[in-house]
């Protein structure tokens, strides 16, 4: 059952994503304006598919977490080092955005535990 809501939270932004980019790339928009929005079509449904995560509930919060944190470095990373959206030519380079995306992660990791773990109380 969690796949399956898993596959449809992850498809209907890809789709909607993908036909937006389609659409630009058919009225020749910038390519790095099309690449841009087909990848963040591919973060925004890597982060929805792997909300299911949260709703195994004889699951511990802290290994919900770590799964779904191996789910973003596997989908959202690796979309951030080819997006063209930083400069990469140094290791140190990768590692300012492996930053940029650990901080990210737990601002809004926080901001969900408070309103959806506290404030609504689930």
């Amino acid at each position: 059952m969690l796949v399956k809501k898993a596959i449809l939270r992850g498809m209907i932004p890809f789709v909607i994503m993908a036909v937006i980019s389609s659409v630009m790339k058919h009225q020749k928009m910038d390519p790095f304006q099309v690449k841009s929005t087909f990848l963040v079509g591919i973060i925004v449904s890597s982060v929805a598919a792997a909300s299911v995560i949260y709703e195994i509930e004889h699951w511990s919060l802290l290994k919900q977490s770590g799964v779904h944190f191996i789910a973003m470095l596997c989908t959202v990373f690796p979309c951030l080092l080819v997006s063209g959206w930083f400069e990469l030519h140094t290791f140190r380079d990768y590692l300012k955005v492996f930053g940029i995306f650990l901080s990210f992660g737990i601002a809004l990791w926080a901001i969900s535990y408070v309103v959806f773990g506290k404030l609504l109380g689930r």
